[in-house]
């Protein structure tokens, strides 16, 4: 199954609140003939556009093709939650690397959020940015450990921008019954994600890169080349930046980083209510190992995640998907309607690290976020554009700590993936 046409309609944008709040950019046409270029980059999400940006900046002739639209995959339909640090936390990486490379890469995980809030302001960016996520605990033994590591990160890392709140003080900013304490990192935020993906590639095209949509690889050539339907690229450079909507273009990235599908709705505005769930603007995941994440937009929605569906193919009801982990985490939104639904394909890896690797001469891939991609996927691309320049620094930073590959292969990893995801989401429900 070929996850780009699986579950949306060819050039079209899923049904989703940012989709009906932003406005779109005029279309790039298709690629149509064959072309040459220094760099070729395919996948118009955050780490494909921000490779092109910084590429273009250096001089660099560059080609972007789009499978869809530039901001259809995962970056224009996410959670907008803009995290700090890596998906695993700084004692992992501590434990399993060492205290030196834990600090580069808490480093590299600022600079992500930096090169967020830089993006934004160089090239005005309207995405509806604002600071606060906090992390919600669902027992006694989780909010200590998350006070312990908001403790560590200011004596190791003098990062002191996360409140504490133990579980009274937690539920008067997030109203619901289901917590026992969390912290707040201020230094992290949440925005519109489509919106700063179309940002992104505003300023991309305005630089020089040239943009292609509806145009989808079909296979790597020799050279190295990129072949599509209608032409081909011939660069010096290809950057593969498809994240779980990769297919069959590359088996070595496929082996390390599995899409999986997630889901999301929103509200109708909700006024004074909404105070009745979040008494502060933020964005808030909780511990569950089926996360639910939500934030309130712009116009007083709440944009609630959650849910599980295994398998490629997005459940006929959607909203109902997402509805039983919302009513169940705010009762007091029960029966609230929802005017939008959607779903998405984002990727994993096993230890929930970045894939990043150079597979042949001339041939890079950055993927495999693991749900915390919106600061760090730009930040992939934009070392990975280092390294095609010549500075590897960052870029063999990541390669270091390159994910496994999944067990049993393609044939396998589905499956086994299935078996997975419902035995931990058992334990959720069972509250292990």
């Amino acid at each position: 199954m070929n996850l780009l046409d699986a579950n949306d309609r060819f050039g079209h944008y899923p049904p989703s609140v940012y989709a009906d709040v932003t406005p779109e950019l005029p279309p790039f046409a298709p690629l149509d003939g064959d072309i040459r270029a220094d760099v070729c980059v395919i996948g118009g999400g955050y780490t494909g556009l921000h490779t092109a940006l910084r590429l273009r900046e250096a001089g660099l002739d560059v080609v972007l093709i789009e499978a869809q639209r530039v901001g259809f995959g995962a970056s224009g339909r996410n959670g907008g939650q803009v995290g700090s640090g890596q998906r695993q936390n700084q004692l992992w990486l501590e434990a399993r690397f060492g205290k030196d490379a834990a600090g580069r890469f808490w480093d590299l995980g600022e600079a992500a959020k930096a090169l967020v809030r830089t993006s934004i302001a160089t090239h005005g960016i309207d995405c509806d940015l604002a600071p606060g996520v906090a992390q919600a605990a669902t027992g006694a033994g989780s909010f200590r450990e998350l006070a312990e590591y908001a403790r560590h990160l200011a004596e190791t890392h003098d990062y002191t921008q996360i409140d504490i709140l133990d579980p009274a003080a937690f539920s008067e900013v997030v109203k619901s019954p289901g917590y026992a304490g969390g912290i707040i990192d201020r230094g992290a935020g949440h925005l519109n994600p489509l919106a700063y993906a179309l940002g992104l590639a505003r300023a991309a095209a305005l630089a020089g890169a040239r943009i292609f949509e509806r145009t989808r690889a079909t296979e790597l050539g020799p050279g190295p080349s990129v072949l599509t339907v209608k032409g081909t690229v011939t660069a010096d450079h290809v950057v593969l930046s498809c994240n779980g909507y990769l297919g069959n273009l590359a088996p070595e990235p496929a082996r390390h980083v599995m899409p999986i599908n997630n889901f999301v709705a929103a509200t109708e505005p909700l006024g004074d209510r909404l105070n009745e769930v979040l008494a502060d603007p933020i964005a808030v995941a909780d511990d569950r190992f089926v996360v639910n994440y939500y934030r309130p937009s712009k116009d007083g929605r709440l944009v609630f995640g959650g849910g599980e569906s295994y398998g490629y193919k997005f459940p006929a009801d959607i909203a109902a998907t997402v509805r039983k982990p919302l009513e169940r985490t705010f009762p007091q939104l029960a029966g609230v309607r929802l005017t939008h639904a959607w779903g998405g394909t984002l990727a994993i890896t096993l230890s929930r690290m970045p894939f990043l690797a150079r597979l042949s001469p001339g041939v890079w891939s950055a993927s495999g976020y693991s749900g915390h991609g919106v600061a760090m996927a730009g930040q992939a691309g934009r070392t990975v554009a280092e390294a095609i320049l010549g500075d590897a620094e960052r870029f063999d930073l990541f390669s270091s700590a390159a994910p496994p590959a999944f067990p049993g292969g393609r044939a396998l990893r589905a499956p086994l993936l299935v078996l997975a995801m419902t035995w931990y989401s058992l334990r959720d429900r069972l509250g292990f």
